[in-house]
């Protein structure tokens, strides 16, 4: 009787452990296969920005200004297809590839800077601030890879 109790007991770990090992594989493949999640604060962003700003950009851009510039890279990001509506538990689906030329942003952000009554005194402000604001999604985690460059 000993025995079988033994032999029953040694069935059921096992079975716990294919049990166990089966869930965790499951899951572990299907968070594999989602995107990870970052959180985008703007109170957060503006501050880590203007921290990694040089100190020239950071006395000509008002803390304001600069909220509506990332604001604007935000809405610039959004009509590229690179900021989805739907992010929540969102599957890495991305199947064309986007490249972000730095010119036609820079272009772009001066011409709505403009428009939005905001002040640039010098071009380099705003490569200042996109730098800057793609090192903020590169320590959230939200940035792919640069691309390759094939002139090279």
């Amino acid at each position: 009787m000993a025995l079988v109790t033994i032999v029953l007991v040694l069935l059921a770990a096992l079975c716990v452990f294919v049990i166990a090992a089966v869930v965790v594989g499951r899951e572990a493949h299907r968070l594999d296969a989602v995107a990870p999640r970052s959180v985008y604060l703007i109170d957060e962003v503006v501050e880590f920005v203007a921290e990694y700003l040089p100190t020239e950009t950071q006395a000509r851009l008002t803390p304001d200004e600069l909220e509506q510039l990332l604001t604007i890279h935000m809405r610039w990001l959004h009509a590229k297809g690179l900021q989805p509506t739907n992010v929540i538990d969102r599957r890495q689906d991305i199947a064309d590839l986007v490249v972000v030329g730095e010119d036609d942003l820079t272009a772009y952000l001066l011409g709505e800077a403009e428009q939005h009554g905001i002040e640039i005194i010098d071009d380099i402000d705003v490569v200042n601030v996109v730098d800057a604001h793609l090192a903020y999604f590169e320590a959230i985690g939200a940035v792919g890879p640069k691309a390759i460059d094939l002139d090279s």
